[in-house]
Order: structure tokens, then sequence, then C-alpha cells
């Protein structure tokens, strides 16, 4: 018995001086990471840089969004990349507790010609002239001050037309028009003014030029975001005399912003009528290839005659409706136009916490050619 205990003890003694473990104990889970933060910065000439962190994680991978890129490991918590292409590229960071325990979040990034650090002016631009057209009028915004064809239509639309007519959000201001390097610039901002949220502009020339028929280009980039509503487009001159719709509308140009279903690339050409006294509409649309009319300038044209109306994008026709039926004597008149960028709206929805503030449109000219 007395050599059984001295071995029991000294069993019992190397085990503890071994930290023996009973072989039913299993290693800790890796706990999942959490909190994950992934921040962007453009630093110019197409180079950004992620910085980005995660509670728990061991390690992290990310890919910037290139076709077929798959996440590299990198070391620290930044990585850079430069962009050679426009476009829109999704970044996608993965905080790793182990390989294949790991949680994700992706940010997207649009390189246009400014953050490449190419020409500000590029984009398509649109012929001079036109075989049997003459040009009849044109705003290349060149001058100091803004032309006295525009007059400014400013607050939100009360007391007749709260809203605009369209639930807008937006309170229009003159001083959010501008004048640069030869481009019409309109900001809309997100700022009190008038009981609204955000600050525009919208302007017309209304009683001053008005036109019949013609093919129109206006060249243009566009704003982006969702609650965005930027706008190139004609009513009617009698508008006073016989009210909307009666009036007749023609939009050259319609984008809601939002990077959901495309909007941000996605442009609406449509007319508007009175037909036997109710509301009729008939519109479409064309979609960019790639990218977004943020990124550079498009031209948005109408080629109109007393037959039909042709809708346009970079000179590419994408929508047509014969005007000669019965009932559709409005588009058979003068129109005027009507510049702006509202914000909200029944069709657009709200901004929401993905639109970025200021968003501006610039137009680098209106044109207007009639049939010699």
């Amino acid at each position: 018995m007395k050599t059984l205990k001295s071995t029991l003890i000294l069993v019992v003694t190397i085990c503890f001086l071994a930290s023996c473990t009973s072989s039913s104990e299993v290693a800790p889970t890796p706990v999942t990471p959490n909190n994950i933060i992934l921040t962007i910065v453009q630093l110019g000439n197409g180079e950004v840089k992620a910085t980005f962190s995660a509670t728990n994680a061991s390690f992290f991978k990310i890919s910037f969004g290139l076709p077929g890129e798959i996440p590299q490991r990198v070391d620290g918590n930044s990585a850079n990349y430069t962009y050679k292409e426009k476009g829109d590229y999704k970044i996608t960071l993965q905080a790793h507790a182990t390989e294949l325990i790991y949680v994700v979040d992706t940010k997207v990034v649009n390189m246009n010609a400014v953050a490449l650090g190419l020409d500000p002016n590029a984009g398509y631009t649109s012929p001079e002239s036109y075989a049997g057209y003459k040009l009849t009028w044109a705003d290349e915004f060149n001058s100091s001050s803004i032309s006295e064809n525009w007059t400014f239509e400013l607050g939100d639309g009360c007391p007749e037309l709260c809203g605009w007519g369209n639930e807008e959000l937006e309170y229009y201001k003159k001083e959010n028009t501008s004048l640069a390097d030869g481009k019409l610039i309109i900001t809309a901002k997100q700022e009190s003014e008038g009981g609204k949220s955000y600050t525009s502009s919208r302007m017309i020339t209304k009683g001053k030029q008005s036109f019949t028929y013609g093919r129109i280009d206006i060249r243009a980039i566009l704003p982006k975001g969702q609650g965005l509503w930027p706008a190139l487009w004609m009513l009617g001159a009698n508008i006073d005399e016989v009210s909307w719709p009666k009036c007749g509308e023609i939009d050259i140009m319609e984008m809601i912003g939002g990077s959901t279903e495309d909007r941000d690339r996605t442009t609406h050409g449509t007319v508007h009528w009175d037909n036997g006294g109710s509301y009729a509409n008939y519109g479409g649309s064309t979609k960019l290839a790639s990218g977004i009319f943020n990124d550079e300038f498009h031209v948005f044209s109408i080629d109109w005659d007393s037959e039909k109306i042709v809708w346009l994008l970079d000179g590419e026709a994408f929508h047509v409706i014969d005007i000669r039926p019965a009932g559709l004597d409005e588009f058979h008149k003068p129109m005027f136009f009507i510049f702006n960028v509202a914000v909200g709206g029944k069709w657009p929805g709200r901004p929401d916490g993905s639109t970025v503030f200021p968003q501006e449109m610039k137009v680098d000219y209106v044109r207007v050619f009639q049939k010699e």
C-alpha cells in the first residue's frame, strides 16, 4: 500500500507540473468579428485609400472591385489603390477571425473624369451645325452674368402650387445658380430656407425665348444620389391662358437619382398633354452601358417637327412619339425652357443617408436649330 500511494502522489505531482489537460476539453470557438468600419478617401488622380477596423478581427482582406478580383490579405488597417478607368467600383472588405469566419462591408466608389484627374470637360459633344438647319438661338454660358433670356422661379410654389405640384422638398433661390468656366451651375444644398430643408434653383425662358419645332441639344453633367431630380424641359408658352396640362410639356431630360435600379445611369424623355379633359403622358428611357450621368458630359436632345418628337442621347435616338393624331395640338405651339434640380418629390422619393450634398447640374450649352 505504501508503494502504491507513493506512485499516485508522484503521478498527480507530475500532472500538476505539466498542466495536464483532459482529452474531453475543446479549444474555444473564435469570436465572429463585429463593429466593422470601412472608410474610403479619394486622394486624386484615381487613387483611393481604404482604412478599416473591426472588433475581434485577426486580419483583413480587401478587393477594389475589378472584374474577377479576389479579396487579398493585407497588413495593417489600410490599403491604397489607383484606378485607371472610369466607372463604379465596389470595394469589399472582409474582417477575419479565422480563414473561414469573417464579416463583410462594402463601399461603392465612382471614378469619373474629375476623380481620375482627367479633363473636367470630358464627354460627348454634339455637332455645331446640321445639314438643312440653321442655329436659331443658343446660350453657351460664357459670359460673366446670366443672360436676360432667363428669369428665376423662386420659393416652394406656395400658395398656388405647393411643392411645385410634385411634393418637392426644396426652396428655389437665385443664389444657387452660378457661372464658372463657361458652364451654368445649379447647386442643390441641404440647408434651411423658407421652412424647407433643401435649396436649389429653377430658371425659365418664359416670355423671352419660345420655340415651335427644331433640333435642341443640351450638354450637361447631372447630379447624383437618392432624392435628386434634375430636369431639362419645356412648357407651352400659353400656360397662363390654358393651364397645365393643356399647355403641353416636353421633358427633354429627367433623371431620378440613386444607385438602386440604375437610377443614376438612366434618363427619361416624356410628353404630357390634355386628352379630352383628362391627363395623358407618353415616355421612354435609356441607360448608359457603363458609368453614371455624373461621370462626364452627355448631350440630351430632341428632334421635333410637325410629325414627331424624337429623343436622343449623345446623338442616338431612344424614343419617339407621333404628334400628328388629333388631340396633340399642344405640340404644335411655342414652348419655353425650364432648367431645374428638384429635391424629393413623388417620383424620386426623399433623400436618405446615402445622399451627399451639395450636388450640381452643370450645363455647357443649349442650342436650338430650326429648318431653313
